[in-house]
């Protein structure tokens, strides 16, 4: 079933099957995300020193979420994978290890060795050559199976292009973007 962009936003953070209410404008949800972030920071600190593997751990929060990022060890790309895999499934377990401990859904974000970072970038300039190419030739293009996050970013780069659109078809694991001349 094709999404527009506007749903797939929507259907990543269920997808994650981690959302939580926006944060208040008081400052009590900020709390909880220091809170999300210094629970994950221990939890992923005890996994470095199980693997014996070097690691600066960073906590920040941003957009309405806990942000984790990891840098700095040699051996940390191992702990990203292929694509990315073992990055999301550590990213799961990390938000796992907060739930028990909050008894709330998180919608922490981890980065390790800036791949997410670097992948975001890619992915942006991939959304705009795409959206250029539908604009040349008129013709819709699909992209490989990609991830709700990658998805999602790709969406976005898309939808900064006047003249094409966006939507999401197939079902996890081979869901994918199909952009559309407008």
């Amino acid at each position: 079933m094709a999404e527009t962009a506007e749903a797939v936003e929507q259907e990543t953070e269920v997808a994650e099957a981690t959302e939580t209410a926006a944060p208040a404008k008081n400052g009590v949800d900020d709390d909880l995300l220091v809170k999300e972030g210094d629970i994950a920071g221990d939890y992923l600190e005890r996994l470095l020193d199980l693997l014996d593997y070097d690691g600066d751990i960073d906590l920040d929060v941003e957009a309405g979420r806990a942000i984790v990022s990891i840098d700095g060890g040699e051996d940390l790309e191992k702990l990203v994978g292929s694509r990315g895999n073992v990055l999301e499934a550590l990213q799961e377990l990390t938000r796992l290890a907060v739930q028990q401990e909050t008894g709330s859904r998180s919608r922490l974000m981890l980065d390790i060795a800036g791949w997410r970072a670097d992948r975001r970038e890619e992915l942006r300039e991939l959304g705009r050559s795409t959206a250029e190419t539908v604009l040349s030739t008129g013709e819709k293009v699909r992209l490989q199976p990609m991830s709700p996050f990658e998805r999602k970013v790709v969406h976005d780069a898309v939808a900064a292009i006047d003249g094409v659109r966006s939507e999401s078809e197939g079902e996890d694991p081979k869901r994918r973007v199909v952009v559309f001349p407008s």
